[in-house]
């Protein structure tokens, strides 16, 4: 029976959104993916990013053998090459759920107490996502993109766009997809201590989401940068510098107000000193809760949700309750 993974990075780290005053940290975004085969990359399962706490986790799905097992979708993930040799993460855990028909592993460059990680997830029996046209990328700083570009190149990996400066600026970036699809932008920078950098999300009005990140959930606008001649607007929001931390970045592409956004991305995380507390503020500034507050089964880690204007997700997760789950 073949099967797939979907990709959720992670979310912001807040102490309490009552306050709108965040401790600055992106902790989790959960993503699903479609299935792809890259077999020099040994890809036999699918697979799911996503963060918690103050990591940042991604999710992605891929195809497993039809002889496949719980088991053989650990040891998968332990030899998966793309994001251990290409991109060097490292695996930090993992974890499976029989009740709740999923297994989790999480892959980043350092703890998850301390660094932003992706979250590898493999629903039971589910074979396929859909990455849909809303999600963009995962953006990763590194001292010397061509290097990753070749590695990628080495291993059978695909090139969407070599090594080159941005037009109209003085950044050097590249990008590469993964083997289920997910594009991942190589920004070429000196070393910084939160390597996975951005997550970019696309949005029908750029003013409205930028409301809604700012009022609901405490981020502070960075920047914002209008292209004409390419026809989109971007956004940079997060809970501190983008050299330092993880960001999120609302694209606009002129005239476009809805897009499909498939069944694979899930949502991003943002640790919270009280998720009760943090959906009544939701409520206050008029954001939609999706999940009322209370213990997840099976971990009893306290989260609540909601969705931006755009239906994009944000799980909220109780900050002592996952540095319990980590012991």
């Amino acid at each position: 029976m073949a099967s797939s993974i979907r990709p959720s990075p992670s979310s912001f780290m807040l102490p309490s959104l009552s306050s709108c005053n965040p401790s600055q940290r992106l902790s989790l975004f959960h993503l699903g993916s479609g299935v792809r085969q890259y077999h020099n990359f040994g890809l036999k399962a699918s697979r799911l990013l996503r963060h918690d706490g103050s990591c940042m986790k991604v999710m992605a799905s891929g195809n497993m053998s039809p002889v496949a097992t719980q088991e053989s979708v650990l040891d998968w993930v332990k030899q998966d090459k793309f994001y251990t040799e290409c991109l060097g993460m490292k695996v930090l855990r993992k974890r499976d759920m029989p009740e709740e028909r999923y297994t989790n592993a999480f892959l980043g460059y350092g703890p998850e107490d301390a660094h932003f990680v992706i979250e590898l997830t493999y629903n039971y029996g589910i074979d396929k996502y859909d990455i849909g046209t809303g999600f963009g990328h995962f953006g990763i700083a590194i001292d010397d993109i061509s290097r990753i570009v070749e590695i990628v190149r080495a291993k059978g990996g695909k090139i969407i766009r070599e090594p080159a400066p941005v037009k109209g600026g003085s950044s050097t970036i590249a990008v590469i997809e993964d083997p289920d699809g997910y594009e991942f932008e190589l920004l070429e920078r000196a070393p910084s201590p939160e390597p996975l950098c951005q997550v970019m999300l696309r949005v029908g009005d750029l003013d409205r989401s930028i409301k809604f990140y700012e009022k609901a959930l405490g981020m502070q606008l960075l920047r914002t940068r209008d292209n004409p001649e390419s026809k989109y607007t971007i956004a940079m929001l997060g809970y501190g510098p983008e050299e330092k931390s993880t960001v999120l970045e609302l694209t606009y592409n002129y005239g476009v107000t809805e897009y499909d956004k498939g069944d694979a991305y899930a949502q991003i995380a943002i640790g919270t000193d009280d998720v009760y507390k943090t959906a009544e503020a939701i409520k206050l500034a008029g954001g939609k809760i999706t999940r009322e507050p209370g213990p997840v089964p099976g971990i009893k880690t306290k989260i609540t949700s909601c969705v931006d204007p755009d239906g994009w997700k944000t799980v909220f997760v109780d900050n002592v309750d996952f540095l319990r789950e980590l012991e």
